[in-house]
């Protein structure tokens, strides 16, 4: 896998976040099903207070027998989550979610979140490195005849 930096995969992302107190779980899920994606950046005042994943929705949520319309993601996220530098490279955050057993780390820096990486997008990366590898090999078939 190149080096790369997460500064460099987030730069365009668009950020999904929530306010934790006024955001219930359900309006959150929405959001989660509308754009595809299996967690949200709970932000308070600009900053990163929280995460809220599909797990916590389905453990602390749904398992717990709360009420995922009236139930706050400021009772069910989790707090102070850890983050990675923008300026590490992608094996560090996949080092991370391997030593911590989760699948979505949020980059921030100084405690403002600059964007998410997912397990998922080492997928994409790998995809990205395979296209490049067949465009090689088509090349060098063209070249040898």
């Amino acid at each position: 896998m190149p080096y790369r930096t997460l500064r460099k995969i987030v730069e365009h992302q668009k950020i999904l976040t929530a306010a934790p107190a006024k955001t219930t779980v359900s309006e959150a899920a929405r959001v989660m099903k509308q754009t595809r994606v299996g967690a949200l950046l709970v932000v308070e005042h600009g900053r990163l207070v929280g995460i809220f994943t599909e797990r916590d929705a389905l453990f602390r949520v749904l398992a717990e027998g709360l009420n995922p319309d009236v139930t706050p993601l400021s009772e069910v996220m989790t707090s102070d989550p850890l983050t990675v530098h923008p300026d590490k490279p992608f094996a560090h955050a996949l080092h991370m979610m391997y030593e911590n057993g989760f699948r979505h780390v949020p980059v921030a820096e100084n405690g403002r979140p600059l964007g998410m990486v997912s397990a998922r997008d080492a997928l994409a990366l790998e995809a990205e490195e395979f296209e490049v590898a067949l465009h090689r090999r088509e090349h060098l078939r063209e070249i040898l005849g």
